[in-house]
Order: C-alpha cells, then sequence, then structure tokens
C-alpha cells in the first residue's frame, strides 16, 4: 500500500496491527535482547551552547543522571553531519574531543566514510540555525530533506536502521505525511518528539488508561509555533490513552487576545481548568493570564481541538515562562479537576534532555520506539493547521486528514520522576560545555 492514511479505516487498521488494539507494556519491549552496541550517525542543524544538539549530544558521549541513578548512554557516536557552520560554535572542540570525525554529505556520515551504511542507527536533530519561514511563520527546517537523504542510504544499500527525528516531523503536513509512509513502507523502526512529556509532574498525576476524558488544558509560557508543539504533544501524550483510543482530531481553531479569552466566557474553554493547571505550578491563580508575577506581559492565545470522540482539548500560552509546562483535565463526567505542573529540573529546559536521550538510546538499542510516532504526526498536523487558522482568520478549520487511530503505549520507564533533581540542583552552576556528572566511585 504507497498510502497508509488514504482513509482513515485504513489507517486505524494499519496501526492496529503494527502497535496493537490496547495500551502496550513497556515491560514487553524490554524484555527483547538488546543488539550490539548502536554506532550512531548524528546529523544536525548547528550546534551551539544549549541547541538542541548540545544538550541532546552531551549526554550521548558519556553517562547521565536520569531518575537519580548514572545511566550510560549504551550506543556510541561515531559520525557528524552539520547542515551549518557559526563562528563559536561548538562543533570542532567536541570532535576533536570525542574523537568524532566530521562528513560533508549525509550520506558520507552515514556510511562514515565507505560506500555502504556503516550505522546501526541515525539521530536526526533539525533545530536551532538560521532558515527562512514560511507565510505562516514556520521555520523551514529541513527535517524532511534529512530523513529523506538517510532513508535514501538505507535504500540504496538494501538495509534499515532506527531513526530519531527531533520535534515535530515537519513544518509542512503532506511532507511529514511522506516521512511516516516511508519509514511504515521501509521498516525503519522511527521515532521523534518532545522532550516535555518525559519530564516530572508535581504532583505526580497518571490518569487511567481507558478513562473517558471530557476536557483537557496544555499550558505554555513560549512563543508561537515552536511553543506551541510542545504544547499540543503534552496534550497528546497524557489523552492518548482514553477510552476508546486516539482516533484523530476533526477541526482546530488558532485565537489570541481578547478573542482567546472571550471564547473563555463563552465556555468554549475552561478557564476553571487553567487556573488549575496554573496554581499546579505557581500555587496560586494569577489574576490575569495576560502577565504573571515577574513576567513581562504578553499577548495569550489558545489552540482549540475538537477531537472526533468528542474530546476538547486546548493549548493555552500564559505569560513569558520558556519553562511552564503545565496540564488539567476532567474525567468520567465528573467536576473533579485533575492539575499537574511539569517540572524541569535545573538550568531551565536543558536537562529535560537527559530523559529524551535515554528514550532515545532505548530506542536505538531495542529497535522499537518506546511510544508512537503517530503521537507525534498527529501533532505535526495540528500544528500546520493551527497555524492555517491563524493566518487566515477561521473560526474553526476542518481537519479530516487527522481523523486517524493510533494505539497508545506504556512509556513510564521514560520518564523522570524527579529523582535526579535530588542530585542535580538548582544551586549547582549550570556548565558552560558538555555536561560532565561526577559520580561517586
Amino acid at each position: 500500500m504507497s498510502d497508509h492514511l488514504v482513509s482513515r479505516r485504513q489507517f486505524a487498521g494499519i496501526s492496529a496491527a503494527a502497535l496493537g488494539s490496547s495500551l502496550l507494556p513497556l515491560n514487553q519491549l524490554w524484555a527483547e535482547s538488546p543488539r550490539k552496541r548502536p554506532r550512531v550517525a548524528v546529523v544536525l542543524t548547528i550546534m551551539t551552547y544549549r541547541s538542541h544538539a548540545h544538550v541532546i549530544l552531551e549526554n550521548f558521549v558519556g553517562p547521565y543522571m536520569f531518575n537519580g541513578k548514572k545511566t550510560e548512554p549504551g550506543v556510541d557516536v561515531v559520525s557528524i553531519y552539520a547542515d551549518q557552520r557559526r563562528n563559536g560554535d561548538m562543533l570542532d572542540d567536541f570532535t576533536k574531543h570525542y574523537k568524532i570525525p566530521m562528513f560533508k554529505t549525509i550520506e558520507e556520515a552515514l556510511c562514515v566514510g565507505g560506500k555502504n551504511l556503516d550505522v546501526e542507527a541515525v539521530l536526526l536533530i533539525g533545530e536551532h540555525g538560521n532558515y527562512p519561514r514560511t507565510e505562516l511563520g514556520q521555520t523551514k527546517y529541513p527535517r524532511k530533506r534529512f530523513f529523506d537523504e538517510a532513508a535514501a542510504v538505507m535504500r540504496r544499500t538494501g538495509r534499515s536502521v532506527p531513526i530519531f527525528n527531533d520535534k515535530h516531523l515537519s513544518y509542512r503536513w503532506d511532507w511529514a505525511k511522506q516521512m511516516y509512509d516511508t519509514s511504515r513502507e521501509m521498516k525503519i523502526p522511527f521515532l521523534a518528539g518532545s522532550s516535555v512529556p518525559l519530564a516530572e509532574r508535581r504532583p505526580a498525576l497518571d490518569l487511567p488508561v481507558g478513562a473517558k476524558i471530557d476536557d483537557a488544558i496544555a499550558v505554555h509560557g513560549g512563543p508561537l509555533e515552536s511553543y506551541d508543539f510542545h504544547g499540543l504533544e503534552l496534550l497528546q501524550s497524557m489523552v492518548e490513552s482514553r477510552k476508546g483510543g486516539e482516533t484523530g482530531v476533526a477541526s482546530i481553531e488558532f485565537l489570541e487576545g481578547d478573542a482567546a479569552l472571550k471564547a473563555a466566557e463563552e465556555g468554549r474553554w475552561s478557564k476553571e481548568l487553567a487556573n488549575a493547571a496554573m496554581k499546579a505550578e505557581l500555587g496560586y491563580v494569577p489574576k490575569r493570564f495576560q502577565q504573571i508575577k515577574g513576567e513581562p506581559e504578553v499577548v495569550p492565545h489558545v489552540l482549540l481541538v475538537n477531537y472526533k470522540d468528542g474530546l476538547k482539548g486546548t493549548v493555552l500560552r500564559v505569560g513569558r515562562d520558556s519553562t511552564r509546562w503545565n496540564f488539567a483535565c476532567r474525567m468520567n463526567g465528573k467536576p473533579d479537576i485533575h492539575a499537574t505542573a511539569f517540572n524541569v529540573g535545573p538550568w531551565e529546559n536543558r536537562c529535560l534532555f537527559k530523559a529524551l536521550s535515554h528514550a532515545i538510546q532505548h530506542h536505538f538499542i531495542h529497535g522499537k520506539a518506546p511510544y508512537p510516532v503517530e503521537r507525534t504526526l498527529l501533532v505535526t498536523g495540528m500544528l500546520e493547521a493551527a497555524m492555517k487558522a491563524r493566518a487566515t482568520k477561521s473560526k474553526r478549520l476542518e481537519t479530516p486528514h487527522l481523523e486517524f487511530a493510533y494505539a497508545a503505549q506504556d512509556y513510564n520507564a521514560m520518564r523522570e520522576m524527579g529523582a535526579s533533581w535530588k542530585v542535580i540542583t538548582n544551586e549547582i552552576p549550570q556548565p558552560p560545555g558538555i555536561h560532565r556528572q561526577v559520580f561517586a566511585k
């Protein structure tokens, strides 16, 4: 089948066959015999201080802290391709110190200078760097090109290896869809997405598998599009295991400023849920969503997600704080609100990438994604639809292409539960380069 999303029924059948019809226990994945220590090719946009390449790769070249324990990467980075360079970037020092060769093309990196595929995994980090924007305001990161060139090497050499794609698949839905279809056709184990769903939850909150979720909200404090992605993926990671499973999204709306606040007064999204989500973070309910104490004033905006099964989802931007990731919901027709704040640890969002690196390494070692790439595929489409709705000032953008199903997986073993922040604390200065945790012998 050349097109896995020709119809919602076909997609649902494929998803069920691939993932099973219910939540899959992660211990079944861990029970698989691990392969040999994978050699990893890294394809990145740029490596500067605190770029995604920096905060991911520092957990690939030595042990790091995960759930309070020294954790070995279990993989070896053997080649790097960088799409862009900048004076003062980290690549020369990094590759020299860790003796990792750099190559001028993606094909050379995957073949480690030879003629055939010579790695067991590919890490794509298409974030940061100097790239143009679309008319909708999306950064044109070359994630599709990175994926296509990696897949071309696998196709030519007749061997497929796991790929991880950082953040959403592409700024274009059709390209994201093509990436997904290619991974299915070539049997490439594929993982993608955000670091935020893996953060510690304060207070601890685990929604029961199969619960009926009536209304849910994710709150962030960052810029348009780039942080809306994380908010959408946070929302999706929490609601995807609800009763009936994920069946997709019927429509998206984007509202900002007075229109966003008016929609709350009209009951189109829940101010009560937003207040509970913010209280989980701050300890109090803020007076205004436009400005939080100690932060600059910003124009709030909301993404209203209307799911096919009737679930109402909201992503709300509140204030200006890059570490704000909150969630709240109501379940089973009851008025009780369940809320939590996702704690990213010290050093702003940098420590989030320790758990994400752990998930990527699990994917590379076992050749199986610990959570479904379909989550990020759906979020990619939701984000593009939201940006289109914003540009056209549409009251509601119908999304029939996003009405597809997938099965959730139990990814609790990939989550940071908070023990690491008893070791890495806010009192410890953030390292200016690669973080090397000092472990007791």
